[in-house]
């Protein structure tokens, strides 16, 4: 069960409308890594935790912190969006920067939401679930969830360039400043879950039935020999399982294909069939 309180978690006031910003802002609201996104995926990976306990919590407190910071880009959206001109498009555009903006404004924010925010991202795709992950493995998910928050993070800061608006960048740096508590965060719980189970996923998979031969080999695929330089070529692997062996020229191990020719119902082209005679 959820409780809605009135108050937002922090400001989310604009200086002044901006309909052109309020287009960029659906990005991390709808958009692929926005808040929309980690808000579904950290509460139904805690719906899905079948144990009582830390995780499960975890999952929730910041699956519902997140809702929050929906409802705060949803307020400055709608705010940015104030006093839109969209009624006479013709006589507004006769100012250049105010065309412009115009312009620039995602006119869905006119037509369909009536200067309130959408579910979908800056250019205009609907948010889709299909950008979340809740595969019941705790690690494999706080693993998703720290790229989420990296993502995240990273389009936040960017749209903070992109103001000079002191109220909109006041709200984002707050914005930023949680993604960074939830990146530690997931480190943290990552941390954790690898010295219980080790940090390959999943854990419990028996290594006996697994191609252990090429289990630790590098494949370089790249002319030149650069990656060779990196700490996944040579020494212990992560796992302490064994040492990792740079492959300068990957053996191909099963050879050329050959496929038997199509039965005639798929009317395949099959050369060693005749052609068909009228």
């Amino acid at each position: 069960m959820f409780y809605h309180v009135k108050e937002l978690q922090y400001p989310a006031k604009p200086d002044r409308p901006d309909p052109l910003f309020a287009k960029q802002l659906q990005e991390v609201l709808g958009g692929q890594f926005g808040e929309i996104s980690v808000t579904m995926q950290y509460l139904f990976q805690g719906w899905n935790v079948r144990m009582d306990g830390k995780y499960k919590d975890l999952l929730m407190d910041v699956g519902t912190e997140e809702i929050a910071h929906v409802e705060m880009l949803s307020t400055m959206i709608a705010r940015l969006l104030d006093d839109a001109p969209v009624g006479d498009l013709e006589e507004a555009a006769k100012d250049p920067v105010l065309g412009a903006i115009i312009g620039g404004m995602n006119p869905q924010h006119a037509i369909v939401s009536g200067l309130g925010a959408m579910p979908g991202d800056s250019i205009g795709n609907r948010w889709t679930a299909d950008y979340i992950i809740a595969s019941g493995n705790l690690l494999a998910d706080f693993r998703a969830n720290l790229n989420a928050e990296s993502q995240g993070r990273l389009q936040v800061s960017r749209l903070y360039e992109m103001t000079s608006d002191r109220g909109v960048k006041d709200m984002l740096s707050f914005l930023i400043a949680r993604d960074t508590m939830h990146q530690n965060m997931w480190l943290a719980a990552i941390e954790e879950l690898e010295e219980k189970e080790g940090v390959v996923v999943p854990s419990t998979f028996p290594r006996s039935l697994e191609k252990q031969q090429v289990a630790y080999d590098f494949y370089n695929f790249s002319q030149g020999d650069e990656s060779a330089e990196g700490r996944w070529a040579y020494g212990r692997s992560m796992d302490g399982c064994s040492n990792f062996r740079y492959v300068q020229n990957p053996p191909a191990y099963g050879g050329i294909p050959s496929l038997k020719p199509a039965p005639p119902y798929t009317f395949n082209t099959n050369f060693h069939i005749p052609p068909c005679l009228c």
